[in-house]
């Protein structure tokens, strides 16, 4: 019980703390988890009471940070960019609806791929932005 208190105190610290691009890199490993969560859902026993609200609670999860990534777009500084994201973010999302109504794991794949290889990028940006911060570089602005 202390245990989770000190990782509650912990998570919350390290939200207060974080820059926006760190915090946008918790949203994807976030989406990411409650994806993995959901499959690990979908692996139990079709008889197994706890595996509707796993897989459901799990999804919607993750279509919720989907939300906030897209809500979060620039569209005015972003342009083609961010319209493009929002239009994927859209797709992506719309899938996780379809995954959780038809309880279909295999609809989870694109979203996770997507999710995976977008989290990567930003990573590196962030790696990149903390080198040129770190050797006298211009940061990047968010």
């Amino acid at each position: 019980m202390v245990a989770n208190s000190y990782a509650r105190t912990y998570q919350a610290q390290a939200v207060m703390t974080a820059s926006p691009g760190q915090l946008v890199l918790m949203l994807y490993d976030g989406a990411l988890r409650f994806l993995r969560q959901a499959r690990a859902g979908f692996e139990l026993p079709e008889d197994d009471p706890r595996r509707i609200e796993i897989i459901n609670r799990n999804l919607l999860k993750a279509q919720a940070i989907i939300d906030e990534l897209q809500d979060t777009l620039d569209k005015k500084a972003g342009g083609e960019f961010a319209a493009t994201m929002e239009r994927l973010y859209d797709y992506h999302r719309r899938q996780l609806i379809q995954a959780n109504v038809h309880k279909n794991p295999a609809l989870l794949d694109p979203v996770e791929k997507f999710l995976e290889e977008i989290r990567g990028a930003w990573a590196e940006m962030l790696r990149k932005e903390e080198s040129a911060c770190l050797g006298g570089g211009v940061a990047l602005k968010y």
